[in-house]
């Protein structure tokens, strides 16, 4: 029998809070895996088999609790999940893009820190050019 429940008494009841929790758990460990987020040692990783191990176990969860969750509860997870399979998609250009401006990054870094060494525009006066 499904309890019936409030929008209001979601996240006041003890077993809908737990269920959010262990839902944030792997939605944060898939946005971790995938890049989006920084670590608890605040780096970025690119570990995308244990991204999709996480949204695959969510999948699972949704599977498995069909017909026991409140509507919203089931939304949540619905949403969750199709947000983070959208996100998994697009984390390889997301990855690239971010290889990039730490490519970029690291060139401004080194001409700062190494003038002489670092890219330079010739600049030609008027006077030069005749």
């Amino acid at each position: 029998m499904r309890h019936l429940m409030s929008e209001d008494d979601l996240f006041t009841n003890e077993g809908s809070a737990r269920f959010f929790t262990v839902i944030h758990m792997f939605q944060r460990s898939a946005l971790v895996n995938m890049g989006y987020i920084a670590d608890h040692e605040g780096l970025a990783r690119w570990n995308p088999s244990e991204a999709k191990e996480s949204i695959d176990i969510l999948t699972t969860l949704q599977d498995k609790t069909a017909g026991n969750l409140h509507s919203t509860e089931e939304q949540m997870l619905r949403g969750v999940i199709s947000e983070l399979q959208m996100q998994f998609v697009r984390a390889p250009e997301v990855k690239r893009q971010q290889e990039e401006a730490e490519k970029e990054s690291e060139i401004i870094k080194e001409a700062f820190s190494n003038p002489r060494d670092g890219p330079a525009e010739v600049m030609a006066s008027d006077n030069e050019e005749e």
